[in-house]
Parts: structure tokens; C-alpha cells; sequence
């Protein structure tokens, strides 16, 4: 893996993955992990910025971990870690809060827009969330982040902060902390919500029917399928503003049959929904039955999950630790006796 770029990314262990999470993340990773190396942690740190379930914390990352594997992750290419299980994230994060203006974070788009759900009960650690995904990234010294629309504003106050470090701590031409690019997944990876075409897939959804997890099962699948919000036109088609729901759902079909958009467009322009839904259930039961399978062998082996993750600590800590005195040394503190 020596002189290939480096790669990180991370998922958040906040319930049953989706295949917003899948298609948009998950499996692009996979596509493209054999030409970098690649750093792929469960991100329990952050599930704690908005409220969440002490007891089931610990599973969920276990899971988000097995699902990593199921979906294809490739150890020879990827190191798989728990990020609590890296020290290193939250010192850095301290540092870097020391150095990063108040008004950066304020300024973030997604902390308004959570901040305003939860009212007088904001903590500090959803303020504070880019920060701790700067940390992340710039532990590994990472290449590339592969980020989606919603993750923009965060990568690039991860290069602001970069350069304000590198420029108060670094030497001329000699920087400490690399400037991270961004990796932008192929067109189509951006999954709508199965009740609304206009807002994203998402795990806060209070409805279940918004989403199609990965673990569903088949009856689950083709109830939410049967349910889901359509149009009362007949013959489908892709990019009518006037039909999001249409152009949602063939793209779900395209991704998860493997089709071309224009193989999807000819098959589909003069289908009824009634005739579409099932396709499209039969189509994503059977992208998904492979990965539910690996998934549940993964899950029953605990001793192969917990040294994957053990190996990938190792291999984690290693590369964070030396950024991290790095960092300290630049900024002036004494190394431990």
C-alpha cells in the first residue's frame, strides 16, 4: 500500500445504516479502495453530538464495523477502526479548538439547522462536531475525503484550519498537517427519501418508511416499495423537476441493477408504478440478500470482528500518534518522560 494516496472516511454507528448511507458512501469506497490506501472508521465520537442510546452504543459500532465487511470492505486495501479506540481524535480536537475561530463553527450550515431542532438543549459538541472531523482526517494525513454535498462546508473548514495551523506553527514549506481534497462520488449517489423525492434519505426521519435499511428484510423491503410516495403519471422518466419521486426511484433501480441511465429510461418510459414496484423490489432484495448474509456471518464470529478491529487499532494509532506529537512539538509542549 506504500506510495498510493491515502483515503479516510467514516460512518456513524447511529442505528441500521440505509441505502442512502450504501449507495452515497459505502459502496463507492468499495469501487475505488484498491487504488488508494484507505482508513474507514466508525465514528462513535460522533453519535454523541444529538442525543442517543447508552446501551445499544456499543453494538451499533460493532455492527457499522461488520456492516464495513459485509459490503466489501478489503483489509489488504482498508484498515477498519473504532475512533474511541484512538485517543489521539479528541486531543487533537482540543488543539485545534484553540486555534479555530468561534465564527467558523457558528457559520456551519448543518449546526443551524440542528441547532434550531434542538432549541435551548444544543450542546457544545454539535458546535464543535467539524472540528472533531478535521481531527479525523488529519490524524491519517489522509490524500482524499470522499464527501457528499452535505460534507462540503465541513472538508473545506478542515482546509481552513489546516492552513491556519500550518501558517502560525509550520515552517516555510515545510507543513505539518496536509491539505485534504475532496474525493466527489459518481453522479447518482445522492438518494432521496422514499416519502418525499425532495429531501434526503435520512436516519433522523421519524418515519421507517422514508428509508430501506440494509438489513431489512424482504417483506419490509416490499412493504415500504408499496408505500412509497409516487405520481399519478403514467411512464417514468429521470431529471423531471415536476417529478422527484420518479427520478428517485429509477435511480435507486439504475444503481442497484447495475444499468446504464439510458438502459433504465428506454426499459421504464412507459411503465405504470404498478408495474415498476415490484421490479424495483425484486432488484434491491437482491443487491441486498449477498451483504445481509455476509453481515450476519461476520456478527456470529465476535473473536474475527474484535481482531479486525484490534489489528485496525494498531495500524490507526500508529499513524495518529505520530501526527499528534507532531502537532504538540510544533505547538510548544514538552514530549512525555
Amino acid at each position: 500500500m506504500s506510495g498510493r494516496q491515502r483515503v479516510f472516511s467514516g460512518v456513524q454507528p447511529t442505528g441500521n445504516p440505509h441505502l442512502g448511507n450504501y449507495l452515497g458512501a459505502i459502496r463507492n469506497w468499495v469501487e475505488i479502495q484498491s487504488q488508494f490506501d484507505n482508513f474507514f472508521c466508525v465514528v462513535d465520537l460522533h453519535a454523541i453530538t444529538v442525543s442517543h442510546k447508552p446501551e445499544t452504543l456499543a453494538k451499533d459500532t460493532y455492527a457499522i464495523a461488520a456492516i464495513y465487511l459485509a459490503c466489501g470492505i478489503d483489509l489488504s486495501h482498508s484498515t477498519i477502526f473504532v475512533q474511541s479506540h484512538v485517543p489521539a481524535h479528541s486531543e487533537l480536537t482540543w488543539l485545534l479548538n484553540c486555534i479555530t475561530p468561534l465564527n467558523w463553527l457558528e457559520d456551519m450550515i448543518q449546526f443551524k439547522e440542528k441547532a434550531l431542532k434542538q432549541g435551548e438543549n444544543v450542546g457544545v459538541g454539535l458546535l464543535d462536531y467539524p472540528v472533531l472531523m478535521a481531527s479525523d482526517i488529519l490524524l491519517y494525513q489522509a490524500d482524499k475525503v470522499p464527501v457528499g454535498e452535505d460534507q462540503k462546508q465541513h472538508l473545506e473548514l478542515t482546509r481552513d484550519i489546516v492552513n491556519r495551523f500550518n501558517h502560525q506553527f509550520a515552517k516555510p514549506n515545510q507543513p505539518i498537517l496536509k491539505l485534504p481534497e475532496p474525493l466527489i462520488g459518481k453522479e447518482g449517489a445522492r438518494v432521496m427519501s422514499l416519502t418525499d423525492g425532495t429531501k434526503k434519505m435520512s436516519k433522523s426521519d421519524p418515519s421507517e418508511l422514508s428509508r430501506i435499511n440494509l438489513l431489512d428484510s424482504p417483506d419490509e423491503i416490499a412493504k415500504k416499495i408499496k408505500r412509497c410516495k409516487t405520481d399519478p403519471i403514467r411512464g417514468l422518466e429521470f431529471d423531471n423537476p415536476e417529478r422527484p419521486e420518479s427520478n428517485n426511484l429509477l435511480t435507486l433501480y439504475m444503481l442497484l441493477s447495475g444499468k446504464t441511465k439510458e438502459e433504465v429510461a428506454n426499459e421504464c418510459q412507459d411503465m405504470g408504478w404498478g408495474q415498476f414496484k415490484p421490479l424495483l423490489t425484486q432488484t434491491v432484495i437482491e443487491a441486498l440478500t449477498p451483504i445481509q448474509e455476509k453481515y450476519q456471518a461476520v456478527m456470529n464470529d465476535k473473536g474475527y470482528l474484535e481482531s479486525v478491529l484490534r489489528d485496525g487499532k494498531q495500524k490507526a494509532e500508529a499513524i495518529a500518534n505520530q501526527t499528534l506529537a507532531q502537532v504538540k512539538a510544533a505547538m510548544g509542549y514538552s514530549m512525555p518522560l
